[in-house]
């Protein structure tokens, strides 16, 4: 056995000799004497005809491609965003005053009215409270007729105090003149000026008496209000004691537990309002002058639950983060199928705009990146830029070329602008 080893080696040793060292003879011994020759020929011939369809037409390379006519179409164009739910009101319901909770709880997830009762506090001592604010104003109010009667009294003293001033004003005039012409003496004429000093002062006297009666009448009528405002304010006490729904909804957490002490901010339910229902997402800069209040919107939810509604609101304001405008469509949701919080594609109607409808194979990308398609033009090819409108199972519709357009759409990676090209034509949509 190992000498058939030995006599292998030797062999495959004297056959690798031969064709390495002494291949020419070889071949000249087997008559393959042109063989390298032939090869090399047909290698140069290969490279000289590519396997593409590429002939030499006047010293210049014509490509074959395949092209579609394509015409450009009006259609409804639209912002997609991807946004979520949001319940129409969220509102924690908190006391007001303090006490005990009286009344059993309601559990979350019922369905209440607007004004049902939700938390009942127990009242304590306000019935009294109210009670003696009640009691106070009979009494408030009997002070003011008697006010009321000073006031005159007072006005009709004044008066007589300034009667009497003129008068002795008068008499006081009378003795100086008669004082003068040596008719009366000193003594009346000093008698006459005390006089109207004492007039003077009753004047004063009567003023302030008159003064002393306006502001009994005042605190009379003050005390009447101050009488009807605490009633008013047992009343809103008790009034607090009953914490009712806002509006129409749903419970989202137990009311209150029977028993528990509530104190002013502590909480009694969180109601949420589910109908009707918002959708907010975030519209880029570049999308958000397409947007128009009262637009027609519609959305698709990740549970697959489709609504529709209209545009209520649009940002005036960016986002100082991601430069976006918050957008709301209020959407229905009678049968509350919709929940806070879901996630939701949402398109929103926009003018229309003229388009062509291409396979998602004939995009292309230029040497610089930007997205387009190639056409043919005068039998060359050429780059144009392309935007994206909708992408559906037919195609993609496209918008930046002529309303008549030749797009290459098979061998437009093989061309560059300008390359001269030889079309053949295939109908639209095969």
């Amino acid at each position: 056995m190992r000498i058939f080893s030995i006599i292998t080696a030797v062999l495959v040793s004297a056959t690798l000799y031969l064709l390495v060292f002494e291949r020419e003879r070889l071949f000249a011994f087997a008559g393959r004497e042109d063989t390298e020759e032939v090869t090399q020929d047909a290698e140069v011939a290969a490279e000289e005809t590519p396997a593409t369809a590429i002939s030499e037409q006047n010293d210049e390379r014509v490509v074959s491609v395949v092209a579609i006519k394509s015409e450009a179409q009006q259609i409804d164009s639209g912002v997609l965003l991807r946004g979520r739910t949001e319940a129409a009101r969220i509102v924690e319901i908190r006391a007001e005053t303090s006490g005990l909770i009286a009344s059993d709880p309601l559990r979350k997830g019922a369905t209440i009215e607007q004004g049902q009762l939700l938390c009942e506090i127990a009242p304590g001592t306000r019935l009294t409270a109210l009670k003696e604010a009640q009691a106070r104003l009979p009494e408030a109010e009997a002070r003011l007729p008697e006010a009321l009667a000073r006031l005159p009294e007072a006005r009709g003293r004044l008066s007589e105090a300034e009667a009497r001033l003129t008068e002795a004003r008068i008499n006081d005039n009378a003795a100086r003149s008669l004082s003068q012409d040596g008719f009366a003496s000193e003594s009346r004429v000093a008698a006459t000026s005390a006089a109207v000093q004492a007039a003077l002062a009753g004047v004063e006297t009567a003023k302030a008496g008159v003064i002393a009666a306006e502001a009994s009448d005042k605190t009379a009528r003050a005390g009447i209000e101050s009488a009807q405002a605490a009633i008013a304010a047992a009343e809103k006490e008790i009034e607090r004691l009953s914490i009712t729904a806002p509006f129409r909804g749903l419970l989202e957490t137990d009311t209150a537990e029977l028993g528990t002490l509530m104190q002013p901010g502590a909480l009694c339910a969180t109601v949420i309002q589910l109908n009707p229902m918002k959708l907010v997402g975030f519209v880029p800069e570049t999308e958000v002058a397409r947007i128009k209040v009262g637009a027609i919107a519609g959305a698709r939810t990740t549970a697959g639950q489709e609504v529709q509604g209209k545009v209520t609101f649009l940002s005036r304001s960016s986002d100082e983060q991601t430069r976006t405008f918050r957008v709301e469509i209020t959407v229905p949701n009678d049968d509350l199928v919709l929940r806070d919080g879901q996630t939701a594609e949402i398109l929103i109607g926009a003018d229309g705009k003229l388009a062509h409808l291409l396979p998602a194979s004939a995009l292309t990308l230029d040497d610089t990146g930007a997205l387009g398609v190639r056409v043919a033009e005068n039998d060359r090819a050429a780059f144009h830029k392309v935007s994206i409108l909708r992408d559906t199972t037919e195609g993609v519709w496209v918008a930046g070329l002529e309303p008549s357009s030749d797009v290459i759409v098979i061998g437009q990676e093989y061309v560059s602008d300008g390359v001269k090209i030889d079309v053949t034509y295939q109908e639209a949509g095969l």
